[in-house]
């Protein structure tokens, strides 16, 4: 591989991700920038994945058979397209374990073959593939994967992940047939599916996604170690994330409608990294 086909390669990575930049890690210029191309790697695995897995008219077969052929690419590591040349590279370069890669393929093959959760439990175990694998790969990528970094990451990327349930309730049910809540929390609050389907202001559904709200500041409180072990601009990065996660908690309890899809906006961000700037670098 010549190191003009290797640049090539990082440049498809980087396109990828600021075509989308709005699901990047919250501004990501303050990340140092020795990780921004890494990250860009690992984003555009988990773009291509999830396109798989949710975008264009293909049959849940022919979805599962492409995520299938994105595993396959990892293990015999015998792929010529762009986006798997930057991220062996990657891999070699900063040592990633595969695992984390497997288990977000492994969550979108459950994002064709399961649309409803019966559980709590069967919900976390999902958060577990989808969301913990970026923040572990991040963590390694700082070289900061200790178990108290890893448990605090995993806390805060299910919580990210929760949140972002809460968000999209609504695009999820009418865009892609799902309900990420518990169906047993469902039947509890008397919950049913009219309710989706007609966007309802449910007192039910209200009482169930704040008890949700309750157990994500839990694992926000979880989180909090994290941020205080971690050095630099990668810290204060991970700060914001963690700001911005209870910012959107804050507006998700006072949402007038379950439906309503609140969202942070740019101009919110500044106070929320004034907040972390301020906790990280002025004593007590």
């Amino acid at each position: 591989m010549t190191q003009r086909s290797l640049q090539r390669a990082y440049l498809h990575c980087k396109t990828v991700a600021a075509d989308h930049y709005e699901n990047f890690p919250v501004a990501s210029r303050l990340l140092p920038a020795r990780l921004r191309r890494p990250i860009s790697v690992i984003y555009s695995f988990a773009r291509r994945a999830d396109d798989w897995a949710d975008e264009g008219n293909y049959t849940a077969a022919e979805r599962l058979q492409a995520l299938n052929l994105m595993a396959q690419a990892l293990t015999t590591r015998e792929c010529d397209d762009n986006l798997f040349i930057a991220l062996y590279s990657t891999i070699d370069q900063f040592a990633l374990p595969l695992e984390p890669f497997f288990d977000l393929i492994a969550a979108f093959r459950q994002d064709v073959t399961m649309s409803r959760y019966p559980n709590q439990e069967a919900l976390l175990n999902y958060c577990r593939l989808s969301a913990n694998p970026i923040g572990r790969l991040l963590l390694h990528l700082n070289q900061s994967s200790h178990e108290v970094n890893i448990a605090a990451s995993d806390a805060l990327c299910t919580a990210l992940q929760l949140i972002n349930f809460h968000q999209d309730i609504g695009e999820d049910y009418h865009q892609r047939g799902r309900i990420y809540l518990p169906e047993s929390e469902l039947l509890k609050w008397q919950v049913d599916e009219a309710v989706f389907a007609e966007r309802q202001n449910h007192p039910g559904l209200c009482q169930l996604l704040d008890a949700q709200l309750d157990y994500i500041e839990s694992l926000l409180t979880q989180a909090a170690v994290l941020v205080p072990r971690l050095k630099g601009r990668f810290g204060v990065e991970m700060g914001l994330i963690e700001g911005a996660a209870w910012r959107l908690v804050k507006k998700l309890r006072q949402q007038p409608h379950p439906f309503s899809r609140p969202r942070l906006r740019r101009h919110e961000l500044l106070p929320i990294l004034a907040g972390t700037l301020w906790r990280r670098f002025i004593p007590r």
